[in-house]
Formats: C-alpha cells, structure tokens, sequence
C-alpha cells in the first residue's frame, strides 16, 4: 500500500511560488497556500487549494512548508512577523525555504527553526517562469538531509535535477554564483547586441552566429529574439537580478574576491531600475544599455 501523500503548504505566490504551488496542486498533493497580497491566491484557491489566514496558520496544519520569497526583507517578514512562521513551529515541523536569500538570513531562519526542535532545508532554485511551469528547475537543497529526502517527490514534481550541497548556508551561497553568472552574461549579450547593430550588423545575424559559435546558449537562444521584439514580459523580474548581483558582490566582499565584472553588471542593472523597467523582464537592461528611453 502506497504511503499517504503529506499535506503541503506554499507561502509566497509571486511568479515562482504560483508557478511551483500549482505544480504540486496538479499532481494531487492536498495544498495549503498564504500569500500577504490575499488576491494572488485566487487563481490556486479556484483549483481547490486551501488558503491560511496566516503563516502560522498554514504552518500548524501541514506537514512540509515551502516558502518563496523575493529578498531578505520579505523572508523575514514572513518568517518573524506577527503570526509568522516561527509562531507556528514546534517540534518536528518542517519548513522548505526556496526563497533567493543571503547566507545570514538562510543561517538566521534555520537557527531559529532549529530551537524550537523544526527541521529546516534551504532549497532556491535556478530557473525562471518557463522552467518552473514545466517542473524543469534546479533545486540546490542544504540543510538537513532528511528533509530533502523526504521532500524529494515534491522536488521531483518542481524541477529536472536536485543538488544537496551539505550545510545550511550551501544552497544561498550556489545560487548567487548562478545568478551573478546569469546576470553578467545577459549584459554581455546587451552590449554585443548594442554596438553589433550600431555598427550596422543585423541583429537576427547576430543572434544566429551566436547559436552555431562556441558562446551559444540556452539563456542566448531564449532570450535574444525576444530583446531584438523588445519583448520584456517578466519572467524573471529585473528588479529581482539586481537584488541577487547586489548580494553575489556583498558575498565576494565578505570573502575577500574582487568581481569587477558583477559589480559592472550590478551598475547596469541598477541603471535599468531608474530607468522605470525593475518590473520587467531581467533581458530589459538591453535598452538600458542602448540608452533608450520609452
């Protein structure tokens, strides 16, 4: 007789989180969800998801917690604050964040999940909209092991491969290495784009040299076309890249590795936050680069 599934809970519908809280809905798990913004759990809810009025809430009725957050901030928020999820733990409960965090927070969240006798994974993934509707995200799990274990049906369900990259603090610290790769490749393909074409090459050319030459790739091939349409719908939100190259230069720094190439990109970034596209797609940082302005 096969086991009973666990019943699931899911904090933080943003792009990510409703994309991986469906998944879960659809292969049949019985799912909890909490969102701050309630009108961001209608769409889940109409599917025959549960909605906590609280985080505590959510926490005390399921067996695994999984939690999407987009910064620091909001992790905490949703951690520590008034019915909170820490007012929800007791002893055995488990809790999954798959937040993009830095590695004090993953530390101070497990910490504090650990005394009062909760089990605690970190589990942030690599992947934007496209992967996480299609279940084909990296999950870069730390923490306890156990809990990866037993959360792996879920894991399978969310992504094509998961990693255990040991202590806690393991997952925060691989991600941001990712993300600040992402992010430096994404200006560099910017800038060839910009120069390529105001020095009168067509840009579709350059975008088709780059598929058969040794830089090609899948982040290129996807997103390319869509920068040359000036096709910015957000799957993974500028805002969200500058926050992760901001946290990938505090984490060189603490370590003593200069990365004068993140901290460039870092600038851009930044540079397309005040140009009014942090809303956008990451890829918009291509006008941002062109200096145009809508």
């Amino acid at each position: 007789m096969a086991a009973a599934k666990p019943t699931i809970g899911y904090l933080g519908l943003g792009i990510m989180g409703s994309a991986m809280a469906g998944r879960l809905l659809d292969a049949g798990f019985d799912l909890t969800i909490y969102n701050r913004t309630r009108g961001r759990c209608s769409a889940l809810e109409a599917k025959g998801a549960k909605v906590a009025d609280s985080p505590k809430a959510l926490v005390e009725k399921c067996d695994i917690v999984f939690a999407c957050t987009s910064d620091p901030a909001s992790a905490k928020a949703v951690f520590f604050g008034e019915n909170g999820v820490l007012a929800g733990i007791t002893p055995g409960k488990k809790f999954v964040d798959m937040s993009t965090v830095n590695v004090e927070t993953v530390l101070e969240i497990g910490k504090a999940v650990t005394e009062k006798g909760g089990i605690y994974l970190e589990a942030p993934v690599a992947g934007s909209k496209g992967p996480a509707l299609n279940g084909q995200l990296v999950i870069l799990s730390a923490g306890d092991q156990k809990l990866k274990e037993e959360a792996q049906p879920c894991f399978d369900i969310l992504g094509k491969k998961t990693y255990f990259l040991g202590e806690m603090g393991g997952g925060a610290r691989m991600k941001l290495v990712i993300n600040m790769m992402m992010g430096i490749n994404m200006v560099a393909l910017a800038e060839g784009l910009a120069v390529g074409q105001k020095a009168g090459l067509n840009g579709s050319d350059i975008i088709d040299v780059i598929k058969d030459s040794a830089i090609a790739s899948p982040m290129y091939g996807l997103k390319g076309p869509l920068m040359l349409a000036g096709n910015f719908a957000p799957n993974f939100p500028l805002k969200h890249e500058q926050k992760d190259m901001r946290l990938a230069v505090e984490m060189g720094d603490q370590v003593g590795q200069p990365l004068p190439l993140a901290a460039a990109t870092n600038e851009a970034f930044k540079a397309s936050i005040a140009d009014g596209r942090g809303d956008e797609d990451f890829s918009a940082v291509v006008d941002s680069v062109k200096r145009v302005r809508r």
